[in-house]
């Protein structure tokens, strides 16, 4: 695959590809201006969009895409049929059982899971490069990357606060693939043990008790929401209100874009693209302006 480098003569003439984003929902995505950020600093000529397309229509629409498309990243609810569809994954995406990123061509599709990397990039970047022990809350499919990522930070011991404690399993199944130690409480437990690091994965409109919030905030440490489109959720407010760092998943969305770029240029998420710090920095101005 060519490397893109800005600057270098003739890249204008190289054939533009297309990629985009599917899910659904899908209008909330600021996956377009993300990269469509980026692609403007390397000077590609690539375009971005983004589609409705549910679980049932993947397989046909994949299908039907023509030479052009060079790749895809997948949102809820795709990151199962995506994975299914690979055929071969990174260690992240085999971890998890789950693929945002589908990078195509004559030897693809090849499966990439880049949330993990976000939330472990988002989380040192605010300054907490490692953990001994963390909370998460919720059991989809986002988790298990959360966990992942947890593991990633140094954790040995998660906790899964869920309103469903059993839905917890397939995620001790992982930990115990990871050595980390999972346990599973209840959302309204009394008894929360205190963490550094609490992730949470509920979806934006997940109706959620305040003091249910509140007893979660008082033993949580710093708040990881991955939640970006409707902040401050009601776990949001309530670290705010106890004076905890909380941030939003702005900062995971925007390091694992950069993942899905680096594969999307050079094949390899851990390979950087050129002039990594100013393709960043536009892709940050895109959605959080200067």
């Amino acid at each position: 695959m060519a490397r893109l480098v800005p600057g270098t003569p003739g890249l204008g003439m190289l054939t533009p590809h297309r990629l985009a984003v599917w899910g659904d929902p899908i209008e909330h995505s600021l996956s377009p201006q993300l990269h469509a950020a980026a692609y403007a600093a390397l000077g590609s000529g690539w375009t971005y969009d983004r589609r409705r397309v549910t679980e049932a229509e993947f397989p046909s629409a994949l299908e039907a895409l023509g030479p052009g498309w060079l790749g895809l990243s997948l949102t809820m609810p795709l990151k199962a049929v995506a994975y299914r569809t690979a055929l071969r994954r990174d260690r992240h995406a085999q971890t998890t059982g789950a693929v945002n990123t589908l990078l195509l061509g004559p030897h693809g599709p090849h499966g990439f899971n880049t949330d993990v990397g976000g939330i472990v990039a988002a989380l040192r970047e605010g300054g907490l490069p490692r953990v001994d022990r963390a909370r998460i809350v919720g059991t989809g499919a986002t988790a298990t990357s959360a966990l992942v990522a947890a593991h990633e930070l140094g954790a040995k011991t998660v906790e899964i606060a869920a309103r469903r404690p059993d839905a917890a399993a397939r995620l001790a199944a992982v930990g115990g693939e990871l050595g980390v130690r999972v346990s599973a409480s209840a959302i309204d437990a009394a008894d929360h043990a205190d963490v550094p690091l609490t992730i949470a994965t509920l979806p934006g409109d997940a109706r959620l008790d305040p003091s249910v919030a509140e007893g979660l905030a008082a033993s949580g440490g710093v708040l990881l929401d991955v939640v970006y489109g409707t902040w401050p959720t009601v776990l949001g407010s309530a670290w705010l209100r106890a004076g905890k760092p909380a941030t939003s998943g702005l900062g995971m969305l925007l390091h694992q874009a950069l993942l899905q770029v680096r594969v999307f240029v050079n094949g390899d998420p851990a390979e950087a693209v050129e002039n990594e710090e100013h393709v960043l920095a536009e892709m940050r101005r895109a959605i959080v302006g200067d």
